[in-house]
């Protein structure tokens, strides 16, 4: 395909690897360590699997997978309070499909419905608005989860509902800001890290000009990548690059699709309709301060919190489930004790396990031969492998 092929040259793909090769071995002689570079985006670790670049990586870069997937981050108190909502009779309960087997602290919202809650599955919120205009004598409220990318098209639905007089739909707001939850991770003192491989969806809304308190403040360079093999593999090499040279800077390698400033049409619209959080709760990361957004007042008859009675809960993790400390980039998903065993895509303990984005789902699907290479798998990741330990 024109514009894809470009992406997956073979050759300009060794001649960026040597380039990474050769930076890696001067920082790893430097640092006495290999190069730690996070990669925030859901989509970027899957990417990375799927295209074999983990494998084709040397040994002195490690990539961090980050906490960049919206379902992950979901904590179990939230689920709880969603799923409490989905079972008000007069509700119909609408949410993306990833969301549906996220475990709450008793069930998740598939097992919520086959127990009799109206929920239905949704591409969009305009698909949910559509549901409330044909049903008006329920309420139907909207699951809105996601970061940057997704909130100005939740935003957007409720500016058309205001226009439309729609009375009966509302929204269970739930979306999160991708730079708080790097400031929480740079903050941590277990987690070395060396730069980051910044998100692509999240930037075209946002641009990359926020991203500057992470090169300002904290000294770490960030580039902002797309999805492709030589998208992420370039982006590697401009970090080391600026490692290299004693740089911490912002830098854009997705300049087909993102802007300095972002999408000023998108950002006017969730700032009409959000406002930012005192605080919100992250799977794995705890409260971090103004890392969510909820409706403003004046949209109050659009917030779901402000129409039902909600439990509020903070509900633990499973203690086998390492969900958390994969969020953080403190463990590897094989590392997981339940990874592949008892945890799988079809009956998933942690979030981790059930998003598309998710970094277990990543190394469930893709991993296994990254699994092989390890020189010593886990007794549980040997298993999973078919393996001797």
């Amino acid at each position: 395909m024109k514009y894809v092929n470009e992406y997956r040259d073979s050759q300009k793909v060794q001649g960026v690897l040597q380039e990474i090769k050769r930076l890696g071995e001067i920082l790893t002689t430097e640092k006495k360590r290999p190069v730690k570079l996070m990669e925030v985006c859901g989509g970027h670790t899957h990417a990375i699997f799927k295209y074999g670049l983990e494998e084709l990586l040397p040994a002195t870069i490690e990539m961090i997978h980050g906490p960049g997937c919206p379902v992950c981050i979901m904590p179990k108190g939230r689920l709880d309070d969603a799923i409490a909502i989905a079972e008000h009779p007069a509700v119909i309960f609408t949410t993306f499909g990833d969301a549906m087997r996220v475990p709450g602290s008793q069930f998740s919202l598939l097992q919520a419905k086959a127990k009799g809650a109206d929920i239905r599955m949704v591409y969009s919120p305009l698909d949910a608005l559509e549901i409330a205009k044909v049903n008006p004598d329920r309420q139907v409220v909207f699951f809105a989860i996601g970061f940057e990318t997704t909130a100005p098209s939740t935003a957007l639905t409720v500016l058309q509902a205001e226009s439309a007089g729609v009375k009966n739909f509302s929204l269970f707001c739930n979306h999160v800001l991708v730079v708080p939850a790097l400031e929480a991770l740079l903050s941590h003192p277990d987690l070395q890290l060396d730069g980051f491989v910044g998100p692509g969806h999240v930037s075209m809304v946002i641009g990359t000009d926020p991203y500057q308190v992470i090169a300002q403040r904290y000294h770490k360079p960030l580039v902002v990548s797309g999805f492709e093999p030589l998208d992420l593999l370039q982006s590697i090499w401009m970090v080391l690059q600026q490692l290299a040279e004693g740089r911490c800077e912002v830098e854009n390698q997705y300049t087909r699709f993102v802007q300095a400033t972002g999408n000023a049409v998108a950002l006017a619209a969730m700032q009409r309709v959000f406002q930012v959080r005192d605080r919100f709760e992250w799977r794995g990361l705890g409260d971090i301060p103004h890392s969510g957004l909820q409706m403003r007042p004046e949209y109050a008859q659009f917030d779901a919190e402000a129409q039902f009675i909600l439990p509020h809960r903070q509900v633990a993790d499973h203690k086998a489930c390492a969900c958390g400390e994969i969020l953080k980039g403190l463990k590897k998903p094989w590392e997981c004790k339940v990874f592949g065993t008892a945890c799988t895509p079809e009956h998933p303990i942690g979030a981790c396990m059930v998003s598309s984005e998710g970094a277990c789902t990543a190394y469930y699907k893709y991993g296994r031969r990254s699994l092989e290479s390890k020189a010593k798998p886990t007794p549980v990741a040997a298993s999973f492998l078919g393996m001797r330990s």
